[in-house]
């Protein structure tokens, strides 16, 4: 790993549908955002699934589920060989390129030569990213969303937020699976403003009348989402993961000057930005266009800010079949 620290023994998690054509030429590759998992179905259902843009009756769809993640591959809560118990805090600092490794390991051993259409939105663009730039012979096409080419000082001020507050929970460190419970749900309300913006907000959660002036519904709505996440994901994920967010950066031992790096990308690509935006703004996706060779920019129009890329099914349909046909 980047660290130098390694992982004696690696597990990754993967999901597919449907069947590889006899050519191989019908791969579409998911990389999945932070706290998603490699069932694309669940967390995206208005794109992938039968009848759906992505069917699995055309297409033979992939995703993995990435390092330091808690759906099946190896993270803080599974066992480290060398002690027999959970890493739990002792889980080693991981990056979007050690992120990327371990999704290369499975397409190795799903022997895919080339994926036909990868695409990834937010930390899941950042990987794709990464993963072209270090294999760009093995992609045709690419959609780059909602991302860029390094974590901003605004995105890891964001993440360090939410680390506090996982900290500040006097119950992380603990070796247990609910350590830091508390400080996570905290952090999940966190990071739920810098997904959204002032116009989602008020669009979805306006008061019914102006007699409140106690339990409001925005707040319900914070305290929910939390305890909803509390559910399915764990504080030192939580943590780990948002510090891979923070190490994403392309040129990092590679060059100080973006286009060094992106010109030498000939894969055709989109890149896809969000007018609403506050976390992953548009200028960080111009970035992008402007330095990769041939590629399409396009910006859709979104009162959901940087989560448009799991809401705005219809518009993405729309530019998908502009840059595929």
């Amino acid at each position: 790993m980047e660290s130098g620290k390694s992982l004696l023994e690696v597990e990754i998690a993967y999901t597919t549908f449907g069947t590889l054509n006899a050519d191989k030429s019908n791969v579409v590759w998911i990389c999945h955002a932070f706290s998603a998992n490699s069932d694309p179905s669940e967390w995206w259902p208005g794109m992938v699934g039968e009848g759906k843009y992505f069917d699995p009756k055309t297409y033979f769809i992939v995703c993995a589920n990435i390092l330091g993640s808690c759906y099946g591959t190896t993270g803080p809560l599974s066992i480290n060989p060398a002690t027999k118990q959970p890493y739990y805090g002792d889980f080693p600092v991981i990056t979007i390129r050690d992120i990327v490794k371990g999704l290369d390991l499975v397409r190795v051993h799903l022997k895919i030569e080339k994926i036909y259409f990868g695409l990834g939105f937010s930390m899941g663009g950042q990987q794709l990213l990464e993963w072209v730039i270090e294999k760009q012979s093995c992609f045709e096409n690419i959609l780059l969303g909602a991302t860029n080419i390094k974590h901003s000082p605004w995105g890891i001020a964001f993440n360090e937020s939410q680390r506090l507050a996982i900290e500040a929970d006097s119950t992380f460190g603990n070796p247990s699976s609910d350590a830091g419970k508390a400080g996570m749900m905290a952090a999940r309300s966190i990071g739920l403003i810098s997904y959204r913006n002032y116009q989602a907000y008020c669009k979805t959660q306006p008061e019914p009348s102006n007699d409140n002036f106690d339990d409001f519904k925005a707040s319900s709505y914070q305290k929910y989402q939390g305890e909803k996440l509390a559910k399915r994901f764990n504080a030192y994920t939580y943590w780990i993961l948002s510090k891979a967010m923070d190490s994403h950066n392309i040129l990092r031992k590679r060059s100080n000057n973006p286009s060094d790096v992106l010109s030498q990308i000939k894969v055709n690509t989109m890149v896809l930005g969000i007018n609403s935006d506050y976390l992953f703004p548009l200028t960080e996706q111009k970035v992008l266009a402007y330095n990769i060779p041939g590629s399409q920019f396009i910006t859709i129009d979104s009162e959901f800010g940087h989560d448009g890329f799991l809401l705005e099914f219809e518009q993405i349909k729309v530019v998908l079949d502009d840059f595929l046909k």
